[in-house]
């Protein structure tokens, strides 16, 4: 199984920037250089495993969130990813979501959809069929 750096590094950077952090303040915590973190979030260089558990505990999330896509199972998949969505919301939008998230649901069951095999993140690969 090869690693996808290419989606550890936009994990990395859309994590940091729903928490508000920039590459400065996310290295100053971590005590990495913005350029190493840069280079990280850029694919250009493979962190180390001492890098990601610093990077993940600086923006207060696990490392299977961190590294999910790459995980064979990861019962958690995306929830993260929702919970900081919803974060910001009031309760009447969390509703709204909510009802959408749940008739999406319902259509792509009762239509028989999948999306397709390929987890190539951020690319036209993932269409519906």
């Amino acid at each position: 199984m090869e690693i996808n750096y290419a989606l550890i590094g936009t994990r990395i950077r859309e994590t940091r920037k729903q928490k508000g952090l920039s590459a400065e303040e996310l290295a100053e915590i971590t005590n990495l250089s913005t350029v190493y973190i840069s280079y990280i979030e850029n694919a250009k260089r493979k962190p180390s495993l001492e890098s990601l558990i610093k990077i993940s505990n600086a923006l207060e999330i696990t490392l299977d969130e961190l590294l999910y896509g790459n995980l064979l199972y990861n019962p958690t998949e995306y929830q993260t990813d929702i919970d900081l969505l919803m974060a910001d919301c009031t309760s009447m939008e969390k509703r709204y979501i909510f009802e959408v998230l749940s008739a999406v649901k319902n259509i792509l069951r009762i239509n028989n959809w999948h999306l397709s095999t390929k987890h190539s993140y951020g690319t036209d690969d993932n269409d519906l069929y």
